[in-house]
């Protein structure tokens, strides 16, 4: 294949060519904005925010570079043996922090970047963070780290102090999710954040959190004291229902129908008596349990008064709740309900059941009428997602992947109802009311 040049009017088009190269040389000629002798005239500056030497900096202000007449190289910011994580713009003229600062810190920033004039240049600068007297105290309640957990696994959060700044919390926290995932946060007070998912975890999937919470100014004067951390892992799909209407419960791993058990449940007439109604969560198990009724507000001298030794439990709500091994009730499991509110199992099936479950496992309860509490112990999924987004303080469900989390876009907008002229007739059953009864 050949290519040709197309060149019109002949050694006329070779005269105006010459001419525009003679154009184009003078103008090279001139010291224009674009030449090496104005560029020399305006060497890189590059700039450190907070200044250097600067004292009692608010751990939650940022730490900013900025490149004038030049693109910033690199950026090396360092506090005892920590590295600080940043973001550069597209245009590498602007660098700055990811996360707020340490509290009570040295911070050492090292730039360096290249000049218009093709010159490098770098900075050098130090200053340190503000002490606070108040800092927040917190603490992940689940999961552990390097725990292994099961489906319905929430992240849950409890902070010692108030915090009036929710955002600013929310802004704080990292996660990433090696299989993608949507999810939200959800405050259920000032001292509690939970996060969890739209739908089930995928079983197998690793997820990393972090709560950059060092620095973060959550309430008035109160500062992050320390970040939390937690890697842990997602099991098998493990899953019960409870049935006070068969008085059986059915476990299923992984979409199969696994066990059938027998069981008693609350016997009710009283609300506290009654097993809570739902999608609870396997919160805890423990081998031994002293069950006390003072504890629920039957103290000794009370008619229905107990203090029992209780082994193989497996708690599911915060009301005293549990599946665990009932000798004493082996005559009603699979027939009646006559327990204070947990579910009786027989010693054998309790004790397969504490060794089967995690963490996290979903547990649903069928029958009663007493409806769990979403914020009764990890009855997180008795609420619709629409209403579990609502309580965030940034109103926003999040796309969690192995690159971190970024907020879901918005669902467009409903398509306008076309309008009706007003000599159209509807169809006699379009939109008509319901006839009272």
């Amino acid at each position: 294949m050949r290519f040709s040049v197309y060149t019109p009017a002949g050694r006329r088009g070779q005269a105006i060519g010459a001419t525009a190269i003679c154009l184009v040389l003078a103008a090279g000629c001139t010291g224009g904005p674009g030449s090496k002798e104005e560029a020399a005239k305006h060497p890189l500056k590059l700039t450190v925010t907070p200044a250097h030497a600067a004292g009692g900096v608010r751990p939650d202000s940022p730490i900013e570079v900025r490149a004038v007449d030049g693109t910033i190289q690199n950026v090396i910011v360092r506090t005892g043996n920590k590295v600080v994580d940043g973001m550069m713009s597209a245009d590498r003229t602007r660098w700055r922090s990811r996360w707020t600062l340490d509290p009570g810190a040295r911070y050492l920033v090292t730039a360096s970047g290249v000049g218009r004039d093709g010159k490098t240049r770098s900075v050098v600068s130090t200053f340190t963070t503000l002490k606070p007297e108040k800092t927040l105290e917190a603490r992940i309640e689940g999961p552990f780290d390097r725990e292994k957990v099961g489906v319905g696994m929430p992240i849950i959060l409890r902070f010692e102090t108030e915090v009036t700044d929710r955002a600013a919390v929310e802004r704080a926290m990292e996660i990433r999710s090696s299989a993608p995932v949507r999810g939200a946060w959800h405050w259920f007070d000032d001292q509690h954040l939970v996060f969890r998912t739209d739908r089930h975890w995928r079983p197998g999937t690793k997820v990393r959190f972090v709560g950059h919470l060092s620095g973060v100014q959550a309430a008035k004067g109160v500062y992050g004291g320390e970040d939390l951390k937690a890697d842990f892992q997602i099991g098998a799909h493990q899953s019960s229902i409870a049935s006070e209407d068969s008085h059986r419960m059915v476990v299923w791993k992984d979409g199969k129908r696994l066990r059938t058990f027998k069981i008693s449940m609350g016997k009710g007439g009283i609300r506290k008596y009654t097993t809570t109604n739902g999608n609870h969560l396997t919160m805890e198990k423990a081998y031994h349990v002293v069950m006390d009724s003072a504890t629920v507000g039957c103290p000794p001298g009370c008619p229905d008064y107990y203090r029992e030794d209780v082994y193989w439990t497996v708690r599911i709500s915060n009301s005293g709740e549990y599946t665990h091994s009932a000798p004493w009730s082996l005559g009603s499991q699979g027939s009646s309900n006559v327990s204070h509110g947990c579910v009786n199992m027989s010693p054998a099936d309790a004790k397969w059941f504490y060794h089967f479950s995690q963490r996290g496992d979903p547990y649903k309860v069928t029958g009663t009428s007493r409806e769990l509490e979403p914020n009764n112990g990890w009855g997180f999924w008795q609420l619709p997602w629409h209403k579990w987004v609502r309580g965030s303080a940034l109103k926003q469900t999040l796309l969690v992947g192995p690159g971190g989390a970024v907020p879901a876009p918005l669902p467009a907008p409903a398509p306008a109802a076309p309008s009706r002229s007003a000599s159209a007739t509807p169809h006699p059953e379009a939109g008509a009311a319901s006839p009272s009864p």
